[in-house]
Formats: C-alpha cells, sequence, structure tokens
C-alpha cells in the first residue's frame, strides 16, 4: 500500500506515526494544513473560520512535548477542524446565521472541543454549516456555499459539509460534527470520507441541542481507524449533558480489529421503500459481495418499518422552532433566514404537543422493531445516500419535485429516531467521479462493533 508522505495526504495514526519517529513534527503538520487550507479553500469554502496564529501556537507547545517525551493523549499534534455548532473558547460559535452576536463572549468549551484540547490536538479552525445546522446541504446568508471537493460544481452535502469537505480535501485529517437526520454520513458519502454517528449520549453535548434526542455528535476522519482514535477522546462524559453515558470498558481503537467470525451481517438494499439511483446500488452491492466473498456472510433482509418521514419532519420542525424561538417572532427575522428554515419554523410553531408526542412514540416503536431486528442480525448494511452529490444552489435535486432535504435521504434519519449507532465509510465512485457511502448500523451501545464492522469493510475494499 502507498505510504502519504505529505502531511496534507496522511491519517492521523500516520502522523502520530510520523511524530514518534522524528520524520515529521506536529508544526510541519500544521503548517502544510494551513498553506492547503490557503491555496484549497477559496474554491471549496470548508472554514468560516481559521486561526493560523494560534495553531501554530498549539503546534509548537506539542513539538515540545513531543521532543520531551511526555505527549498529552493519543493525538496530541494532530490538525482537527470543529464544526462552528460547537462552542470554542476564544472563537465565535455563530451557527452559519447572522441572528448570533461575533461578540461573544465566548469563553466556554463544548465538551468534545475540551476532550480535543487536553488531548494536545491542534485545533485550524470552524467549518461551515448550514444556518443552525438545519439541512443537507451547506449554505448559508452568511457564509455561501461550500462545494465538494470531488466536484466543486456539486454539494458537499451537509450540514457537517464543512467537515467533511475538509477532511476530503486535505485540509485536516480529522473533524467533529453533528448529525440529526444524516448531517455527517451525508457528506461523508458525499465527499468520499468516513462519518460515524454513535449512539446517543455516547458523546456528550453542551448546550443540548434543541433537535433533542435525534442530534449526535460525531467524527468525520479518513479511516474508520482514525474515527475510532476520535471516539476514545470525545466520548468521556461530562456533567451538563444529563444524557450522557458512562465511559465504556474497553477503547474503541483496541476493537476495530475484533474477530468477525460468527457474526450476522443483513443487507438491505432499500428498506423495503427507499429508490435508489442505480449506480449507487451497483457500488453498495459489490462492497456486500466482497465481504461475502472475504468470509463475512451477509443476506439480505428488511427491517420491516415504513418510511418515518412525517414523524421526523414534526420533531425536526419543533426542533428548528425551538433554535430560533429566542431571537423574536418569525416576522421579526424572517427576510434575514434561510427561506427553508423560515418554513420549517413555522411549520413547528404550528405542531401540538399531542403531535409531537406521537412523533415520539414512533420513534419508541422503530427503537422496537430495529431491537427485534438485531436479535437476528448483528447489523445492519444499506446504502448511506440513494444518489450521488447534486448540483450546487438547491436543498433539492433538480426537477425531483421533493420538498425538503430530508426527502432524499431516506436512508439516514430513521437511525436517528432509534439513537442507533450508524458509520459510513466510502465504497467507490460513480462513472461521473461522485463518491458513494455504505451504511452500518448497529444496536444501541454496539458502537464498537459497528466500527469494527467498518474497519473490516475498509480493508477489505481496499484489497
Amino acid at each position: 500500500m502507498h505510504k502519504p508522505t505529505d502531511p496534507t495526504e496522511m491519517t492521523a495514526l500516520e502522523l502520530v506515526a510520523a511524530y514518534t519517529s522524528g520524520e515529521l513534527s506536529p508544526v510541519e503538520a500544521t503548517a502544510a494544513v494551513l498553506s492547503k487550507i490557503a491555496q484549497t479553500d477559496s474554491t471549496i469554502n470548508a472554514y468560516c473560520l481559521v486561526d493560523e496564529e494560534a495553531a501554530l501556537a498549539a503546534a509548537t507547545e506539542s513539538e515540545e512535548r513531543w521532543r520531551g517525551h511526555y505527549t498529552r493523549g493519543l493525538l496530541d499534534g494532530v490538525p482537527i477542524s470543529i464544526k462552528d455548532v460547537f462552542l470554542t473558547r476564544r472563537w465565535p460559535t455563530l451557527r452559519g446565521s447572522g441572528l448570533i452576536d461575533p461578540a461573544g463572549p465566548w469563553d466556554v468549551d463544548s465538551p468534545a472541543v475540551e476532550r480535543i484540547r487536553a488531548d494536545g490536538m491542534v485545533m485550524v479552525g470552524k467549518t461551515t454549516t448550514p444556518e443552525f445546522a438545519w439541512k443537507g446541504v451547506t449554505d448559508s446568508h452568511q457564509r455561501g456555499i461550500t462545494h465538494n471537493p470531488a466536484d466543486p460544481r456539486r454539494t458537499a452535502g451537509g450540514s457537517s459539509g464543512g467537515s467533511a469537505a475538509a477532511v476530503a480535501a486535505g485540509m485536516a485529517p480529522m473533524s467533529i460534527g453533528t448529525d440529526g437526520g444524516g448531517s455527517v454520513r451525508i457528506p461523508a458519502s458525499f465527499c468520499g470520507v468516513v462519518g460515524f454517528k454513535p449512539t446517543h449520549g455516547r458523546i456528550p453535548m453542551y448546550p443540548i441541542s434543541p433537535f433533542g434526542p435525534l442530534a449526535h455528535g460525531g467524527p468525520i476522519t479518513r479511516t474508520v481507524e482514525d474515527a475510532a482514535l476520535l471516539m476514545d477522546i470525545i466520548s468521556l462524559p461530562d456533567h451538563r449533558d444529563p444524557t450522557s453515558l458512562s465511559p465504556t470498558l474497553t477503547t474503541y481503537r483496541s476493537q476495530v480489529y475484533r474477530d468477525m467470525t460468527g457474526l450476522d451481517i443483513a443487507y438491505s438494499p432499500t428498506l423495503g421503500y427507499v429508490d435508489v439511483d442505480p449506480e449507487v446500488a451497483d457500488l453498495v452491492e459489490n462492497a456486500v459481495n466482497a465481504l461475502n466473498e472475504a468470509g463475512l456472510p451477509v443476506t439480505r433482509a428488511d427491517p420491516g418499518f415504513s418510511d418515518p418521514i412525517d414523524e421526523f419532519e414534526t420533531l425536526w420542525a419543533a426542533g428548528a422552532a425551538a433554535s430560533l424561538n429566542n431571537y423574536g417572532t418569525l416576522d421579526d427575522v424572517r427576510a434575514d433566514i434561510d427561506p427553508g428554515l423560515a418554513q420549517m419554523w413555522d411549520t413547528g410553531t404550528g405542531a401540538s404537543a399531542t403531535e409531537y408526542l406521537a412523533a415520539r412514540n414512533t420513534c419508541v416503536q422503530l427503537g422496537v422493531t430495529m431491537g427485534a431486528f438485531h436479535e437476528m442480525h448483528n447489523v445492519l448494511i444499506t446504502p448511506t445516500v440513494p444518489i450521488p452529490a447534486f448540483p450546487l444552489g438547491a436543498d433539492v435535486p433538480p426537477n425531483s419535485g421533493m420538498r425538503w432535504w430530508a426527502q432524499w435521504t431516506p436512508f439516514t434519519y430513521p437511525f436517528n429516531m432509534t439513537q442507533q449507532p450508524a458509520l459510513s465509510i466510502p465504497v467507490g465512485k460513480t462513472s461521473q467521479g461522485l463518491p458513494v457511502g455504505m451504511q452500518i448500523v448497529g444496536p444501541r451501545h454496539s458502537d464498537d462493533l459497528v466500527l469494527a464492522v467498518g474497519h473490516f469493510a475498509e480493508r477489505v475494499l481496499a484489497g
């Protein structure tokens, strides 16, 4: 396998190995990433903030620790970007919106950022998001459109599109994003990188998302092993999130090489109701066949639920309304916000508590269905998104007749509703060179298993 020498092409694990051997220093790696951002981001628009001075200062401190053999953590000195929804000390967190005052104060780190800082990683900047992370593409009045590195004429996906585009373009090997309906997995699929949505509560969040239990934090990386390493850092509990889970008994990095013998893998090409682009279907089918040939038996099986999009919309609209209620009335700010977000706010404000609770009950029933399914099948494989990245400039594919973004990503949001771990890994490219992702879903609290199956699949597909 080709071993990269350019720091912007290296995985986090490769960077740590280079720091250990002395072949590369954190300052050299960070300088290379900053140079790549300067060269590339005017085309991609993945970053809304880059702090070169702070990044180089952090890298210099890391380099001193490496020289003294007293590194802070697993990924000391590795560059990382932060989606602009995570509170970060000394940096504004504007969430893609003009409604938030940049003056701050900005004196608190969110739990994930606090862990990243404590580990000694080098935060180079913050990545773009649509306004309040409300949709599956990444554009905003404040920051413009984020482009896909595979084809800048197409969307990077969203809402963590800036994070995925940055990783794909070599503008830092890692990022952290959020996923309320697919927002880590969608851009991972569109950009050809790895995106992981863990079990709800595994990554503590503060402030708690207005989208409630739909919202998850998650890593975006080049490899599954890197995602496991980052999970070991950001998944420790935090008292500010009462839903955060107790620490795991083992590390994720120790589990990615676990034995696959005896696993029962289910493959659902459509969940029983999704229309899938033929090239996407073929690429995922080829990946599944490769797993079979590598000794991991995969059988076709649908989970047995119907599309819960109406209930998801009720929950999502309520979250959108909750996001914005602190900024006045809709009439006060309508001209200043994304028109689609305004429409979603209006829908959420009109929903009753009874409708909301009925939608939450659907989540419970979905969870029961998936729990029974996983009694028979350890994990479920599907396409991540049924289409490749579509042209810029709209929330939905052209001429699709779709009304809102969730309609084109039916494989992702059901597993936000059930709070299950779900991983997207790249499985190839279409005839137009557009990346396609495969989704691996496991029972709640089986994050280590999902990462292990993803790592196995990644190695099989790499040959």
